[in-house]
């Protein structure tokens, strides 16, 4: 499937007589203001995504920082979005689509094909000298598709331990969280046993689009997943982590994810933590 639409694709999309539906996940670790920079200037038409209310359902220590949000729950949020049956939904972010990845995996693991990226996200739409709207969201007309959740796979902690020891399991986090050296949020320091780094970072080029597929089959591939039977993701709180799966399903690799991540990893007291630069 494809992952990403480019700018020019998507202007000639949101001229055609069949537009599809742009949601604005604006969302950053750390920065609580998303639905103030949608208001300072959107792409003309979309609609705002509260990733910690829509994307996700209430934290715990069993779930992490962001559990996946119950399926009737998210259709409710995709009725609000606007989201007909059939229709094509364009995603997008002003930070690489590092956020945006998370709608985007919802979507697909609810059985909607036909969602893509903004590739180099916002950032691509400034650079390209198109103009932007701002203004408080207006609601578009309710959506009407139906949802079924179990499109992609997932895992829970027990299913990414097993991966770390017979599959691949890709830590998506910054290398010195991974590290153990720094940990802003959770509650230990450290990484799954077995996990090997593969930083979100590392999946874009400078201008904030995906590197090419060659380049990242290449950089998986020397993180073993050429090698792999069987390939998980996860990060802090099972948001980057999409992003990371979405790279892969560039590069050509399906990779399951773990939802609940270092958040809910970290916070069972029975469950090991590493440190260091090795798996």
């Amino acid at each position: 499937m494809t992952v990403t639409t480019t700018v020019a694709e998507l202007r000639e999309l949101l001229a055609s007589d069949t537009p599809p539906v742009l949601l604005d996940v604006r969302w950053a670790l750390g920065d609580p203001h998303g639905r103030a920079h949608h208001a300072e200037g959107h792409i003309p038409g979309a609609v705002y995504v509260d990733l910690d209310t829509e994307l996700a359902s209430a934290p715990s220590p069993e779930g992490g920082r962001h559990p996946l949000p119950a399926i009737e729950d998210l259709q409710e949020a995709a009725h609000r979005w606007g989201i007909r049956q059939d229709q094509p939904v364009v995603i997008y972010d002003d930070s690489g689509n590092t956020a945006a990845a998370r709608a985007w995996w919802l979507l697909r693991y609810a059985g909607l094909s036909r969602v893509t990226l903004l590739d180099g996200a916002l950032g691509a739409w400034r650079a390209a000298g198109l103009p932007l709207e701002s203004g408080p969201p207006t609601g578009p007309p309710p959506g009407d598709v139906v949802l079924r959740a179990g499109a992609l796979p997932v895992v829970d902690a027990d299913g990414a331990a097993e991966l770390a020891v017979s599959g691949l399991l890709l830590d998506a986090r910054a290398g010195e969280r991974y590290r153990g050296e720094v940990e802003p949020v959770d509650p230990r320091a450290g990484h799954i046993p077995g996990a090997v780094s593969a930083p979100t970072g590392e999946n874009l080029a400078a201008d904030g689009t995906f590197l090419p597929a060659e380049e990242l089959r290449k950089r998986f591939e020397e993180r073993g997943a050429g090698a792999a039977d069987r390939i998980g993701v996860y990060c802090g709180s099972g948001v980057t982590a999409a992003h990371q799966i979405a790279a892969l399903e560039i590069a050509g690799f399906e990779a399951a994810l773990f939802p609940g991540s270092w958040s809910a990893w970290s916070a069972d007291p029975g469950r090991p933590a590493a440190t260091g630069g090795r798996p």
